[in-house]
């Protein structure tokens, strides 16, 4: 039996060692990165698998981006299952709840960079994000959009850009916290 749920910080190893397996290195140059680094994914849309033993066997999370000018969109991705369970559907079920989630929070599309062959069953299409660049080298073909709201995504232009939170960084938070620390105390 395979749980979907919400990603814990306990998941973060797990999740980097899966992301490695699936993708290895090279995971870090693609231009889908560009737009996650140094931000948190949007709220509530991190999601694991994890097998009856509790060990992690999928991810997906999804970001905040504009789809062009004053659009916001989710952008998904990494989508990971552990190569031994496979074909089994759990992409497809982390899929579905991935778009759900985005549904009921309130969000109104969805991009990703991946093979149409597989995401149309969910929805996705070219057309929907054919006004659409990434901030670096893509494949035409496999930027894809799903509106979840109708016309969420109609007449979109432009390169997409990251919206979301910044991540804290470590010693910045320490810092700053030391700073507040002797303010209070003076």
């Amino acid at each position: 039996m395979i749980l979907i749920r919400h990603e814990t910080a306990s998941d973060i190893g797990a999740r980097e060692r899966l992301l490695d397996t699936c993708f290895g290195e090279g995971r870090y140059a693609k231009t889908s990165q560009r737009l996650r680094e140094g931000r948190l994914p949007a709220g509530g849309l991190s999601l694991s698998a994890e097998d009856a033993d509790g060990r992690l066997v999928g991810t997906v999370r999804l970001w905040h981006v504009e789809a062009g000018r004053g659009r916001p969109a989710l952008l998904l991705g990494p989508l990971a299952v552990d190569p031994s369970i496979q074909g089994c559907g759990l992409g497809g079920g982390l899929m579905q709840a991935a778009v759900a989630r985005a549904k009921k929070l309130g969000h109104a599309a969805v991009l990703l960079v991946g093979d149409a062959p597989y995401y149309e069953r969910f929805g996705f299409s070219a057309d929907k994000a054919a006004g659409l660049y990434m901030p670096g080298p893509f494949e035409r073909e496999r930027l894809l959009g799903l509106e979840l709201e109708t016309g969420a995504l109609s007449g979109a232009r432009g390169v997409l850009h990251a919206t979301g939170a910044f991540e804290p960084l470590p010693g910045f938070a320490a810092e700053t916290a030391a700073a507040d620390a002797r303010r209070q105390a003076a």
